[in-house]
């Protein structure tokens, strides 16, 4: 852990979503370096999961990871009481578990389109849902959707990720007003073009023509979008809610 008197989150637990690997990994790992306690969820606890546990105890932090279906209602309360059993408080929520299921308009089945929107925009209803009470008891909070620039500017091909992902800039706008009143802040960040597992599925072609459309000509890092969730996340954004903050080297301008 970081013994800095800079730590930006010591004291403070944050639950993110789908954090066994990928950005929320290193959001993860980044609030922990930084004092915070974490507890993440991933549909199983398997070994990708143990892994960033281990990488996450290095820091000195507080942290437990749970199986947990987040598109599912009755078990995000379920595990969101196992989280404050453990942990005690929430003061941080990362809604980050996503998946997608891509395909034009005209070839997409019903069951990509229910599938992507109940994994990326319902589970963050689930768990802003369960733990407003938390937050609001405590008077603080902060709460952070991961959304994409598609969700900005849509893109063909991807109408139920792009969907989903508009409804997550939706989501935190409409919460930051129900909730600004009782101290609780929800933001959106929307990355671009990130290099992870899966962009590095991509031919060196493809990845290079995304390249040259951004301004800082490459790709983002897990620890681009990590660093400005954890500015969101701490009180340096103490007046910052109901916005939406793209991490896309420019290329959604």
């Amino acid at each position: 852990m970081n013994d800095s008197y800079m730590s930006l989150l010591n004291e403070k637990v944050a639950v993110i979503t789908g954090a066994a690997r990928g950005i929320g990994k290193s959001i993860a790992i980044r609030f922990a370096q930084e004092g915070c306690a974490i507890a993440f969820t991933d549909l199983a606890v398997d070994d990708n999961a143990n892994a960033t546990v281990a990488e996450i105890a290095a820091y000195g932090v507080q942290v437990k990871a749970y199986a947990s279906n987040a598109a599912d209602f009755n078990d995000t309360h379920r595990v969101v009481e196992e989280i404050m059993k453990d942990f005690g408080r929430v003061d941080i929520l990362v809604n980050n578990a996503g998946i997608t299921r891509d395909g034009l308009l005209m070839r997409m089945s019903e069951q990509q389109w229910d599938v992507v929107l109940n994994v990326n925009l319902k589970s963050a209803f689930n768990f802003i849902h369960a733990l407003t009470p938390v937050m609001m008891k405590q008077k603080s909070g902060s709460i952070i959707n991961m959304s994409s620039v598609v969700g900005i500017s849509g893109n063909a091909g991807q109408i139920n990720y792009s969907a989903s992902k508009a409804g997550m800039i939706g989501l935190a706008k409409s919460v930051a007003k129900e909730l600004g009143s009782r101290g609780i802040r929800a933001n959106a960040i929307a990355p671009g073009f990130i290099i992870t597992e899966m962009t590095h599925q991509l031919s060196d072609e493809v990845r290079e023509k995304w390249a040259a459309q951004i301004p800082l000509r490459r790709g983002g890092t897990p620890e681009d979008v990590a660093n400005v969730a954890l500015f969101l996340a701490s009180d340096l954004s103490s007046y910052v809610t109901g916005q939406v903050i793209p991490v896309c080297g420019g290329m959604n301008m």
